[in-house]
């Protein structure tokens, strides 16, 4: 499954839907585009710090990787990559579920918040005040 996850990632790169470091991760959060943080187990206690705080006191599930920083640098085409934001709602439910039993909770999380956000949308249709 981590094959796949990795895959994942990659194609998250390529469509656009990932940000990648600390600078950018802290701005798609507060942008609201961040749908998931994603840390690297070898992340400087620094780096740790940073992501947890980007995402407290918001709706943003923040995952420790199964993958060294090398894994993921070299997939995403970056050098030293230890922190990510996954931008789009599909792709980070796509991602949790491709990591495998252990990110269950988060899952869930995730499909409850894209649930949420689409019954909050109008159907489309306005009321004419003429």
């Amino acid at each position: 499954m981590n094959e796949k996850a990795l895959g994942l990632m990659g194609l998250m790169r390529k469509a656009g839907m990932i940000e990648l470091g600390e600078m950018s991760v802290g701005t798609a959060v507060r942008e609201h585009k961040a749908k998931l943080v994603l840390i690297t187990p070898d992340a400087s206690p620094n780096a740790r710090s940073r992501a947890e705080s980007f995402v407290r006191g918001r709706n943003i599930p923040l995952i420790e990787l199964p993958f060294a920083k090398d894994e993921v640098s070299a997939i995403v085409g970056k050098a030293n990559t230890v922190m990510a934001a996954v931008t789009d709602m599909g792709f980070a439910q796509s991602f949790v579920k491709a990591l495998g039993e252990g990110y269950g909770d988060v899952y869930d999380a995730l499909e409850q918040r894209a649930r949420r956000s689409q019954t909050g949308r109008t159907t489309g249709t306005r009321r004419n005040n003429a």
